[in-house]
């Protein structure tokens, strides 16, 4: 086993991965949990990862402990820098030629500050920098992951891409927010029905997605799905 290890971190020491974060926090930005697994199993594979955000205010601040609006302003790129014990950069200075992948992780700021999806649904809009980054890493071939919410994005920008967020059956406690896979199909994606441990590889657009916090269910199950998402982007990059 300590092997196989050493031969994977060997195998993709070289990888670097640009990691877009959405803020701090699921109700408002970046869900801290699957954050912390993409980073933690890039590292576990030999990974370098570099975190990137939006330098703009966020639609609006959550207090987390009543799910409630709070009067306040906060700025996308410092609270994403939490997660990234400061070491983050604009978004603008990412230089796709630098990297070998992208990896989206969800939480409600996809939906409200990297996109209008929250307020919008499917006529919602991208952010003229996180499409234009999106638009660069598929243009030249390069693997980009997706989870939770974030696939929306892909689904508006990428036409015909297949992308997982678990359930598409409604109605259901496990899989509160199951109507995301209708708004997949109505973008011009297409949902493909997955547990939330396993990942959708779309092999010809080169998208991974998994359905993490889509799904209410033990922690180490949406870390399990990350994992899986993080192994097939890394073996997608060329």
């Amino acid at each position: 086993m300590i092997v196989t290890r050493l031969n994977s971190c060997a195998r993709t020491m070289s990888t670097k991965v640009a990691v877009l974060l959405s803020g701090c926090g699921v109700y408002d930005g970046t869900e801290v949990h699957e954050s912390s697994a993409v980073l933690t199993h890039l590292s576990r594979q030999g990974a370098l990862a570099s975190c990137f955000a939006p330098d703009k205010d966020q639609m609006h601040v959550v207090d987390h402990t009543a799910g409630t609006e709070m009067s306040e302003t906060r700025n996308v790129l410092k609270e994403s820098a939490r997660i990234a014990r400061g070491k983050i950069s604009a978004l603008t200075e990412l230089n796709v030629g630098d990297f070998d992948a992208l990896i989206v992780p969800g939480g409600f700021g996809a939906a409200k500050n990297l996109s209008s999806f929250a307020t919008q649904g499917v006529d919602m809009t991208v952010d003229l920098t996180v499409s234009d980054k999106i638009a660069a890493f598929h243009s030249a071939g390069k693997p980009i992951g997706l989870c939770c919410i974030a696939p929306v994005l892909a689904a508006k920008l990428i036409p015909g891409v297949e992308l997982t967020v678990g359930s598409d059956q409604e109605g259901t406690d496990k899989w509160p927010y199951a109507g995301t896979a209708a708004a997949i199909d109505a973008m011009g994606g297409k949902h493909v029905v997955t547990d939330v441990s396993e990942a959708h590889v779309d092999s010809k657009n080169k998208v991974v997605t998994t359905a993490a916090f889509m799904c209410e269910t033990d922690l180490h199950e949406i870390h399990d799905g990350v994992g899986a998402m993080v192994t097939e982007v890394l073996k997608l990059v060329t």
